[in-house]
């Protein structure tokens, strides 16, 4: 599919997403938003594609946060329609997307950009990445779920920390704090990246998908040890689960089909 926003490629069973705004810093947009929720239906249905990588296009930013100029005409419900319409068509389905998808970010993850990066599975950094919701300096909160994703990363001090100053941290903070898994040098992120989902894509992938709706529904309570217990069980209903046991039992490598 040709995008106006987007590059998007296939390679070795990984679907790469590109923002490609480089001269606005990649900042979302509406067209933007629908290129993206367009893009990870493709994720959804395409059975070539096991997982997911979303970065930006140049060195400077992976996505600086959103297009300001769109603001001006709105009014309260046009400010919440807008976030409901985000989340529902992109951050939402990234996060409840059954295949792996992680952010590689490169450059500035600013605003609606830290948000995307938080709304992926994991985030791996390169060295000039910086992350940051800076929505208080314009009157402004996050909207695409930053209160709630960044507190479940970092806890609620620091949430509450960040948010309010509107600190831009780089990437060792990012690390340190627990919102990027990894920090790798900017012109190997990509290459590490795909590294790391190869590694995934042995492993089984119905597995695969069961552990991020059990994580993405994580509760400290008996419903939550409740929730997992059951998708335990289901996974002894999947070819994968017997292929994966005589495997192990037969000392071979296990051959997944997603059964």
């Amino acid at each position: 599919m040709n995008y106006q926003t987007l590059l998007t490629s296939l390679e070795d069973n990984i679907f790469i997403i590109t923002i490609n705004r480089p001269e606005k810093l990649n900042a979302l947009n509406k067209i933007v938003i629908e290129e993206l929720s367009e893009a990870i239906n493709e994720v959804y249905n395409n059975p070539e594609i096991k997982s997911a990588i979303i970065t930006g296009s140049g060195e400077k930013a992976f996505v600086a946060g959103a297009d300001i100029t769109e603001f001006l005409e709105l009014d309260e419900k046009g400010g919440e329609a807008l976030a409901r319409k985000g989340q529902q068509l992109v951050f939402d389905k990234i996060e409840n997307s059954p295949k792996p998808i992680v952010a590689a970010v490169n450059g500035f993850a600013l605003g609606g950009g830290c948000e995307l990066a938080l709304a992926c599975h994991f985030i791996i950094a390169g060295e000039n990445a910086k992350f940051g919701q800076p929505e208080v300096s314009l009157g402004l909160i996050p909207g695409y779920g930053g209160t709630q994703r960044l507190a479940q990363l970092v806890g609620r001090n620091l949430a509450m920390q960040l948010i309010m100053t509107g600190e831009v941290i780089k990437a060792e903070n990012a690390e340190k704090y627990g919102i990027a898994n990894k920090i790798v040098a900017t012109d190997k992120l990509l290459d590490e990246t795909k590294s790391i989902l190869q590694t995934i894509h042995t492993k089984a992938p119905l597995a695969i998908s069961k552990v991020i709706e059990v994580l993405n529904n994580f509760d400290h309570t008996q419903q939550g040890y409740d929730f997992e217990i059951k998708k335990f069980g289901e996974c002894f209903a999947t070819d994968d689960m017997k292929e994966g046991v005589h495997a192990f039992l037969e000392k071979r490598k296990a051959s997944f089909h997603g059964r």
